[in-house]
């Protein structure tokens, strides 16, 4: 009789399979496990740049480049067209004030001149000749004067008498009355003439009063026309270096034709040219300063020009003393601060921040071994340090190189790869 053999569920090879599918699904659970954490990534520290947050002053500034130039500059015109006749100085010439540099000749102008003085000595001839034959015209009343007062003495006496005479009826009243005729007619003369002469005195004052004034225009004229004479002779109107100097002889020059410029040897300023983005931080007074020899010189702007084209101008005056060893057309760096000097909490500058926008940073375990993704906070900025608002304090180590290829990491490995 046939006995029934009963089938096993579990055989060895099942459970063999069973066991390779169990650890297929460990290997798989582990490895999902581990990417849904942070990414990692193994870097050579020697690749990095790792700095120290610190704690200290911090002030916002911008790095410009100036041009050192006089502290004012005086521009040379020619006040009269001529030709240049001589050159007295050489550019580059130390020039006292008053002192010649261009001698230019202008013929017509000395032309002019010459019928001027002409005119106004004419002028001056005809006064003196009007004034000759007014003192001769007064003599000649004087003496009319003298001969009607000696007819009217001569009248009077004769009056007198005749009238002492017809009252004592000893001549006729025919008589009487031609000598009082006679007396009546020399004061009437006598008072004509001093009306006469009165009159001819007042037209004379007048007379010569308007040749005299115009006497003293004429000279007055004479005065501005010799000076556009001596402005043939170009000078410098104060103490200074000549610089630019562009006169040739034989040279005609025009009125107001620019011949070169003066600076002023009494101080230095640095002009210097910022970015349109400063132009609503940018005030008079505001300080700056530059390092010559390892020493530092502090700068006040003094001017901001106000056209704007590739840039904001400003100009920019020492405090103190300039250093001795800056030259006329030196550039120079200057640190132009924006903000008054604090302290706060800082981190170097580095080429993290061109992938993070300053919103997070890589910062360094306490044993070193690895970098964390740590978000932060940055505030103001100098070429220096950032300022740190918020995510770190004074003693964390971040690392603050490029993170080209490491922005999507979570965290880094600091292992050094082996010799």
């Amino acid at each position: 009789m046939d006995v029934i053999i009963k089938k096993k569920t579990w055989t060895p090879a099942k459970l063999l399979l069973l066991g390779v599918l169990l650890l297929v699904v460990a290997a798989v659970g582990a490895g999902l496990l581990s990417s849904a954490g942070p990414a990692r990534l193994n870097v050579d520290p020697e690749r990095l740049t790792i700095s120290s947050v610190t704690r200290g002053p911090f002030q916002e500034f911008v790095p410009v480049d100036g041009v050192v130039m006089p502290i004012k500059t005086i521009y040379l015109d020619a006040p009269e067209g001529g030709t240049v006749q001589r050159i007295l100085v050489e550019d580059g010439a130390a020039l006292t004030a008053g002192q010649p540099i261009i001698q230019l000749a202008n013929t017509d102008l000395q032309l002019e001149m010459v019928n001027r003085e002409t005119a106004v000595f004419d002028l001056m001839n005809n006064l003196r000749n009007t004034r000759n034959l007014l003192q001769q015209n007064r003599i000649q009343q004087l003496n009319q004067q003298a001969e009607i007062e000696s007819q009217l003495r001569e009248a009077k006496r004769v009056f007198d008498l005749n009238q002492n005479l017809y009252e004592q009826k000893v001549i006729a009243r025919q008589e009487y009355q031609q000598a009082k005729n006679t007396y009546d007619y020399q004061l009437r003369r006598r008072q004509l003439s001093r009306q006469a002469r009165r009159q001819d005195s007042l037209a004379m004052r007048g007379q010569i009063n308007q040749m005299q004034q115009s006497v003293e225009r004429m000279q007055s004229n004479l005065s501005l026309m010799r000076r556009k004479l001596d402005d043939l002779t170009i000078r410098a109107p104060a103490a200074g270096r000549i610089t630019s100097l562009n006169a040739e002889i034989g040279e005609l020059k025009n009125r107001g034709q620019r011949i070169g410029q003066l600076d002023m040897l009494t101080g230095l300023k640095v002009r210097a040219t910022l970015d349109q983005y400063y132009i609503s931080r940018i005030f008079p007074g505001q300080k700056g300063e530059i390092t010559v020899n390892d020493k530092r010189y502090e700068l006040s702007v003094k001017k901001i020009f106000t056209q704007v084209t590739k840039g904001v101008q400003v100009d920019l005056e020492f405090t103190s003393a300039p250093p001795p060893d800056l030259r006329r057309g030196q550039t120079v760096a200057v640190r132009l601060a924006l903000s008054d000097q604090t302290v706060a909490v800082r981190v170097p500058r580095g080429g993290f921040n061109q992938k993070t926008g300053g919103n997070w940073i890589f910062k360094v375990s306490e044993n070193g071994t690895k970098a964390y993704k740590t978000d932060i906070r940055l505030g103001r900025q100098n070429p220096d340090y950032f300022e740190v608002l918020e995510g770190l304090k004074p003693g964390d180590r971040v690392v603050t190189s490029s993170y080209e290829g490491y922005e999507n990491m979570g965290e880094l490995e600091l292992r050094a790869k082996p010799q």
